[in-house]
């Protein structure tokens, strides 16, 4: 016998994780498309050379690669920003610009397993190509707000800030050179702190200790977003282009709170700065207030010169990305996940066969009015019908057995309640009990 078991940093998704999970896709494509985004899909598998060379050293140590049947050097995509910019430097004289789209698709990082991360997830992305204009920042704002809004959170802060900040920084501070080391380093602030960070920059950028506590001086600027944003220029020296990259952010987040974002929500956090290399400009971090140490659940930024590796056209492009298994990691932990293993809110109790195609064609007639229902699949004592149905999460059980066929009705009980009603019910006059059913799930949301 073989065993049966799944390899480490993935995870099987039982009906009661995997129905909230797709209603959350359900609840991001509805907020995506209002907004104008538009769907795309692309491979699971591109040429590694598409991939390597885009993220970080680390991300291209979590790529999945292999050589596959006809001698290819493949592998499989780490994330979804990556594959889009290739995608648009081969499609976008069709689509033109700016182009607007949404990708919800599985992606592979061998990287080490922790709680809320696996290495198959899930990506929920949103992204504008072909547009330098500050409006496109301030939708990606505006979008993380009514996603995270749609699935039903409250308490989320949005932290924004400009990379073009940190790199205005580190060049008056004579460190251009070593951006990438420094700014890898100072994303794991939070996660490692001051100390680790700081030994971490002098070791692997090859910085002094002043330079170092400079950077991380910045870093550590704290308050309300407008002091934190006078306080910038005296920090990065004032040049021309630190003053533009600190009119950029503060463009946001007062564009931010045009679009209705509510203040409490943004916070101008200059201390964020992500990992990956590709992203130039406006970056983002979303966090829940109850559980933040599950990290950021929706992330994202800038990144101007991401499809220049593919294509001379200039296709500048901004977006983030729902980190939906994170997400449901975290919605798990709060025991905000609903308590079903069903889809289906109605249960059909089936236990006279006598009258089989009645059952059938009461379900029929509520699906066809937009009623989801289940029918049970063994004519069985009434109890376990119920019990069934208990453990399934059904909402409304309605049942019939030769007596309330011969009657012309049928009993609806709300299993949370243990209320029951008979309710008037024939093939041909089905609309009072499909009231019944409607009344009873809109007034149980």
């Amino acid at each position: 016998m073989i065993k049966p078991r799944t390899l480490s940093g993935f995870r099987d998704y039982l009906p009661s994780v995997m129905i909230p999970r797709e209603r959350l896709m359900e609840t991001a494509r509805g907020v995506f498309r209002s907004f104008g985004f538009a769907p795309i899909d692309t491979p699971t598998l591109e040429y590694l050379e598409i991939l390597t060379g885009k993220g970080s050293d680390e991300t291209d140590r979590q790529i999945y690669r292999f050589e596959d049947n006809g001698g290819r050097s493949v592998g499989m995509r780490f994330d979804l920003t990556v594959p889009l910019a290739r995608f648009a430097a081969q499609h976008i004289s069709e689509l033109g610009t700016p182009f607007k789209r949404y990708h919800i698709a599985p992606v592979w990082r061998g990287e080490r397993p922790q709680a809320g991360r696996y290495r198959e997830f899930v990506q929920c992305d949103f992204d504008t190509i072909g547009t330098e204009s500050v409006m496109a920042d301030i939708e990606v704002v505006a979008v993380i707000n009514r996603l995270l809004e749609s699935i039903g959170f409250d308490a989320f802060q949005i932290s924004i800030n400009n990379r073009a900040v940190l790199t205005e920084l580190l060049r008056h501070l004579d460190l251009a050179d070593k951006s990438v080391a420094v700014l890898r380093s100072l994303d794991k602030l939070a996660k490692i702190g001051r100390e680790r960070v700081a030994s971490e920059m002098c070791e692997t950028a090859d910085i002094t200790p002043g330079q170092a506590d400079n950077v991380l001086r910045l870093a550590e600027l704290s308050g309300d977003a407008e002091s934190v944003l006078d306080a910038l220029p005296g920090i990065t020296g004032g040049g021309e282009e630190a003053i533009g990259a600190i009119n950029r952010l503060s463009d946001v987040y007062r564009g931010a709170l045009a679009a209705e974002v509510p203040p409490h929500r943004i916070k101008v956090d200059v201390s964020i700065a992500r990992g990956l290399d590709y992203y130039t400009g406006m970056i983002f971090e979303t966090t829940l207030n109850d559980l933040p140490s599950i990290g950021s659940v929706c992330s994202g930024g800038r990144y101007d010169n991401l499809a220049g590796l593919y294509t001379k056209q200039h296709l500048p492009g901004i977006g983030a990305s729902l980190g939906l298994d994170r997400l449901l990691a975290a919605m798990e932990q709060l025991e905000l996940l609903p308590d079903a293993a069903t889809p289906a809110p109605v249960f059909i109790a089936y236990f006279d066969p006598q009258h089989r195609d009645d059952y059938l064609r009461l379900s029929a007639r509520l699906r066809a009015s937009g009623i989801a229902n289940e029918v049970y699949t063994d004519a069985k004592k009434l109890g376990v019908q119920l019990k069934y149905a208990d453990a399934h999460g059904f909402r409304i059980a309605v049942i019939a057995g030769g007596n309330e066929w011969a009657a012309g009705n049928v009993q609806v009980k709300t299993l949370a309640t243990k209320e029951s009603a008979e309710i008037p019910y024939s093939h041909d006059q089905s609309g009072e009990l499909v009231s019944c059913l409607e009344r009873i799930l809109a007034s149980d949301l």
